[in-house]
């Protein structure tokens, strides 16, 4: 008896501690008109990326993106322009190619957004998500 007592105390202060850090976590998030997501290194391995973009007082978008395993570090950025073109807004947001391996994602109309990686299953490729 004290053995369960315990881990459920312990999943109590789990998901309490969750819950505190899903709050900080989303009073954090930065805003900005335009931002870059740089790809660096080919796919190793089959997986998916996902993103979240939060306008500013507005509700969250995720768009997941299929990586192929062989993909260059030019096409999985390119497999990312076309998920997000896909799972956005065109009358709010542009999204774009740059330099081959990055893409843009700038606001067209509405508010600032905020632009984040929420996890990545794709091995040896690096993501960086970083105001313009």
């Amino acid at each position: 008896m004290r053995i369960r007592a315990t881990g459920l105390f312990g999943l109590a202060c789990s998901l309490a501690l969750a819950s505190v850090t899903g709050s900080a976590a989303e009073e954090t998030l930065k805003y900005s008109n335009k931002w870059r997501i740089e790809i660096s290194e080919g796919a190793n391995s089959d997986g998916t990326i996902l993103f979240r973009l939060t306008p500013k007082d507005g509700a969250a978008t995720d768009v997941s993106v299929a990586i192929k395993d062989g993909r260059s570090e030019n096409h999985v950025a390119s497999d990312v322009r076309d998920a997000l073109k896909a799972g956005l807004d065109a009358k709010a947001y542009k999204v774009e190619k740059d330099d081959g391996e990055d893409v843009l994602v700038k606001k067209r109309t509405g508010k600032d957004f905020s632009l984040v990686l929420v996890e990545s299953t794709v091995k040896s490729v690096r993501v960086n998500v970083e105001k313009e």
